[in-house]
């Protein structure tokens, strides 16, 4: 049966009508859609009413509709993010990124990290979501706005850490490199592969499965509420924590400049009356703020929220990841696997690089107790008590307590993602 003219101007002022729904809808909260009727068959469209009976009698979609998932590494610096990081750079279909934030941080407030400024913040944040916004759309020309020098004819060789992420050291990224080399440095992939082309880098992240990206330069899982309730991402947080002491620790260690009133306390045993004390307590506070918001399962956060502590990754860690992958609906493959097996074993040697990753998992993660003394100890944890407690952290109440190795201070819990 033919369709009369009526019928087809209603089809077509039926369709203008969803595409404008759509267009604003498009930051909305939810995201719904309605099939549009076929000309063939136009039994349904002599209704006047015959764009709402279809919303109402189908199914809705969510606007992805290539459900490729969206990962977000929600970690601070020193808890074992690059380690985490490498549990999705090492799967074949993710396209892996390590902190693209630096550029935001660095060039757009080059003094944050010393700034305490409300608006420094919000400025970051409103800055740093437009980013992994358009960087989860696979739009890697977006950095472009914050890589200086500015890149050339869309190439450059400035791109933080590039080396980190395998699909930026691969085919078609970079034709240098071949199988033989997956197990390249950093270093080395940098001087083989010469600058990056972002036309390059972002058709090798559309012919990925997922987008995988870690960042130690957002505070709380609450700042990515527009992220995750976007309808055009598929958003899932892993917020990475660990123990206050070891994090204080690392850091003492690896930014010697920075931390250096903290040695100073450490190796004399006298503590520095112009101490930075925000140094610790500012990732007790992130902890707590942003741990709390995700155990308190909001709506928002159904199905795109795990916590994950550090120890007990590096003390079983092919169970955890399994146990991520599972939760983020991706199946773990073999790569994966081998890396944790040849990567999470090595002697006190195996790790020559301040951010590299090849290590005895378990031993690094109780490392914290031979390193700081037990004064520093007792003053972390009056100061992230409320923290330690909610991560299931215990205390050690002597200095033999502090070193006896028998005693766990990592109670057992299991934090059930939030589904």
């Amino acid at each position: 049966m033919q369709c009369s003219w009526k019928a087809v101007l209603l089809l077509a002022l039926a369709s203008i009508a969803i595409q404008y729904t759509a267009i604003r809808t498009f930051t909305a909260k939810s995201f719904h859609s309605c099939p549009i009727p076929n000309p063939v068959n136009c039994s349904l469209s002599q209704d006047t009413d015959v764009a709402d009976r279809l919303c109402d009698e189908n199914p809705t979609f969510p606007y992805n509709l290539s459900r490729k998932t969206h990962v977000l590494i929600l970690a601070t610096t020193r808890s074992g993010s690059s380690f985490v990081g490498q549990l999705f750079n090492q799967h074949f279909d993710v396209f892996y990124l390590f902190e693209p934030l630096y550029h935001v941080q660095y060039t757009l407030i080059p003094k944050l990290t010393q700034s305490k400024s409300t608006t420094d913040r919000r400025v970051m944040l409103g800055a740093s979501r437009d980013l992994l916004r358009s960087l989860y759309d696979c739009d890697l020309y977006f950095l472009e706005n914050y890589i200086k020098p500015q890149p050339i004819n869309h190439t450059t060789d400035r791109l933080f850490r590039r080396g980190a992420s395998k699909a930026l050291c691969s085919p078609p990224v970079c034709e240098s490199l071949g199988a033989v080399d997956l197990h390249l440095e950093e270093g080395d992939c940098v001087k083989k592969c010469g600058t990056l082309n972002l036309t390059l880098a972002t058709e090798s992240c559309r012919e990925h499965g997922h987008v995988a990206i870690k960042t130690v330069r957002v505070p709380e899982v609450s700042d990515l509420r527009a992220l995750v309730e976007d309808p055009r991402l598929n958003l899932k947080v892993i917020q990475l924590v660990r123990d206050p002491r070891g994090i204080l620790a690392s850091r003492s260690e690896t930014f010697r400049d920075t931390y250096r009133l903290w040695r100073i306390w450490d190796g004399t045993g006298r503590k520095p009356y112009n101490l930075d004390v925000t140094q610790l307590t500012t990732v007790c506070e992130d902890f707590w703020n942003s741990v709390s918001t995700g155990l308190n399962r909001p709506p928002w956060l159904k199905g795109k929220y795990m916590l994950v502590r550090y120890e007990d990754l590096a003390r079983n860690p092919m169970k955890k990841t399994e146990e991520i992958y599972d939760f983020l609906g991706i199946p773990m493959d073999s790569n994966v696997e081998r890396w944790i097996q040849n990567n999470t074993r090595g002697d006190r040697s195996s790790s020559k690089h301040k951010y590299g990753t090849v290590r005895n998992s378990a031993a690094t993660a109780e490392k914290w107790r031979f390193r700081l003394s037990y004064e520093i100890v007792a003053f972390t944890q009056h100061a992230c008590q409320q923290v330690l407690a909610q991560l299931g952290y215990k205390t050690a109440g002597s200095e033999e307590e502090l070193k006896n190795l028998s005693i766990s201070l990592v109670e057992e819990r299991d934090f059930l993602p939030f589904s």
